[in-house]
């Protein structure tokens, strides 16, 4: 299963706080929007998003058809086929994507300790 690009997206209760950590940090703004209250901030090759007020813990992200700088790749596993896969090994969909649709989509699982994973398609 390939899941493309891997982030972590942080429910933080101070956003410029957290932007100047993470920029300590040697991390550097690479998409997002401080004044809708959101920043991808990026390292190398990681990533964390910085969220506040959009919800409640933390989430761990990927991004299929996508690498860590935001560009598609040729190949990757399109989120319903994920979703297909996911469901064939039995694991509970917190959110699904339509199975007869294309394009952007996401859904959400838990692990077995209720970390949320979300699969989040932008193309």
């Amino acid at each position: 299963m390939k899941l493309g690009a891997f982030s972590v997206s942080l429910n933080v209760k101070d956003i410029e706080a957290s932007k100047q950590f993470y920029e300590n940090l040697g991390f550097k703004i690479f998409a997002g929007d401080i004044q809708q209250n959101y920043l991808i901030m990026k390292n190398e090759n990681s990533l964390i998003g910085l969220f506040q007020g959009m919800f409640d813990h933390n989430i761990l992200t990927f991004n299929p058809g996508w690498n860590e700088n935001a560009e598609n790749i040729n190949e990757f596993d399109d989120i319903r086929e994920i979703q297909k896969q996911l469901q064939n090994k039995n694991i509970s969909l917190i959110t699904e994507v339509e199975k007869n649709t294309t394009g952007p989509a996401n859904l959400m699982i838990s692990d077995p300790d209720g970390n949320v994973i979300l699969i989040d398609q932008h193309r």
